[in-house]
């Protein structure tokens, strides 16, 4: 295996050019990057970056834990970039690629509006969110990037350009990883508002996940079960409303406190629990807007496989656990439904995905990581593309079924190689 797209995490500097006034990172602090970064103030800024550039890649909230942005040009930072969020008539709303879930998720709320799912912390960008295929949980539903309709993008040779869904090539482009544009406006399907409970199972068997994991995962429109491997699980289970919600689950009693934390590491930033019904945006995410969410110093992973090998792929990573543990600060199990998007780790299959969060140490992530990978190897697990993870060129093309055509599409579309980059060369995304 070759390690493109490895977090360098624990004590990297990397060489940030000298024109950088100070040291720019991803959201954990796990990887330095080494490219200038420009911050324009509007489209037109960014046209022009990227016409005077040689190479360029663009940043958002830097929700990543790897190098996947870095740029052997420049690094355009768009949340310089003004938010703005207009609700349409027709049911989809336009908005801004910096601008985050929360504040995307207040102003359609605030509209009578939602969106079928949200991802575990609003504080991530629209535009990144969508193209690194970033998800929430739940059997029914999609990634985020299928509620997007269109995206507006500045090609390499600073051009406006509308991608739609429906395009011949659509399946292919929104979720690119930015390697055929800088994304700076985005079109969502939306649908009317709704109120949701979030319920949490404690002191769950892991045992019995393995044996039937679609009982969890079934159990509400979105359930993550959170564990360390030890034979325990907490099942968090947000239920759409109205419905009913059951005291026990698989034997795990309803805890009907809302407790404000999800291990001892990760407190006091969560969404309200105890089945107390809130709008679908209070809910959907573990962690609320304002505060820091998960511990805010981890190295985070996540592996997708079919749903169908669900049970046999808990398993496996749970046989490693005594191995694993010291290293970890909790996993966490989500599903996803599967999708027609080329490079969505969902693509044509139901999918499971394990989420690891790890401490921020080099033995974590060349230690216990490749034991995860090694595991998962046999179930064509596929990584998150903005999540630390060890897998190369020759091993995602194995998983990713349509990573050769979407490599084709993209130098098709940036031929001179202007959002290439030699980690995405690495990881089979582009040629050159």
């Amino acid at each position: 295996m070759g390690a493109p797209c490895q977090s360098d995490a624990v004590g990297h500097q990397g060489d940030p050019s000298p024109t950088v006034g100070a040291v720019e990172t991803d959201w954990a602090g796990t990887y330095v990057f080494r490219a200038p970064v420009v911050r324009p103030t509007d489209v037109e800024a960014v046209r022009t970056a990227v016409r005077e550039a040689t190479h360029v890649r663009a940043l958002g909230t830097r929700h990543t834990f790897n190098g996947l942005a870095e740029s052997p040009g420049v690094l355009l930072d768009l949340t310089a970039l003004p938010d703005d969020v207009q609700v349409r008539d027709d049911g989809t709303v336009s908005v801004t690629a910096e601008t985050t879930y929360g504040a995307l998720a207040r102003e359609l709320h605030r509209h009578g509006r939602g969106l079928h799912n949200l991802g575990s912390l609003p504080h991530i960008s629209v535009g990144g969110a969508v193209a690194t295929g970033t998800h929430g949980s739940g059997d029914a539903l999609g990634v985020l990037a299928t509620a997007v309709r269109e995206v507006e993008l500045v090609d390499a040779d600073g051009e406006l350009r509308t991608v739609r869904r429906d395009d011949a090539d659509g399946a292919g482009l929104l979720v690119a990883l930015g390697s055929v544009g800088v994304v700076v406006r985005l079109v969502l399907e939306t649908q009317p508002t709704y109120e949701v409970r979030q319920d949490v199972y404690r002191d769950l068997s892991l045992a019995a996940v393995v044996e039937d994991p679609a009982a969890v995962t079934g159990a509400g429109t979105s359930v993550s079960v959170f564990t360390r491997w030890d034979g325990r699980a907490d099942a968090w289970v947000k239920t759409r409303l109205p419905a009913d919600v059951p005291d026990t689950l698989l034997g795990a009693r309803r805890d009907p406190v809302s407790r404000d934390g999800i291990t001892d590491e990760i407190q006091g930033n969560v969404t309200e629990q105890g089945g107390a019904p809130g709008p679908w945006h209070e809910r959907l995410p573990h962690f609320r807007h304002d505060a820091t969410p998960s511990n805010g110093d981890e190295i985070q992973s996540e592996f997708f496989v079919d749903r169908a090998d669900a049970g046999a792929a808990i398993a496996a990573v749970a046989a490693l656990g005594d191995r694993i543990r010291e290293h970890l600060v909790v996993s966490e199990l989500r599903t996803v439904a599967g999708d027609e998007l080329w490079l969505s780790a969902a693509h044509g299959r139901d999918s499971l995905a394990v989420h690891f969060t790890w401490r921020k140490t080099a033995a974590a992530r060349d230690d216990a990581l490749p034991l995860v990978e090694d595991a998962l190897r046999e179930f064509r697990a596929r990584p998150h593309w903005g999540k630390a993870h060890h897998l190369g060129a020759a091993e995602l093309e194995r998983v990713v079924p349509r990573l050769a055509e979407a490599r084709a599409l993209f130098d098709r579309w940036d031929p001179r190689g202007v959002f290439s980059s030699p980690g995405l060369v690495g990881l089979g995304v582009r040629s050159s």
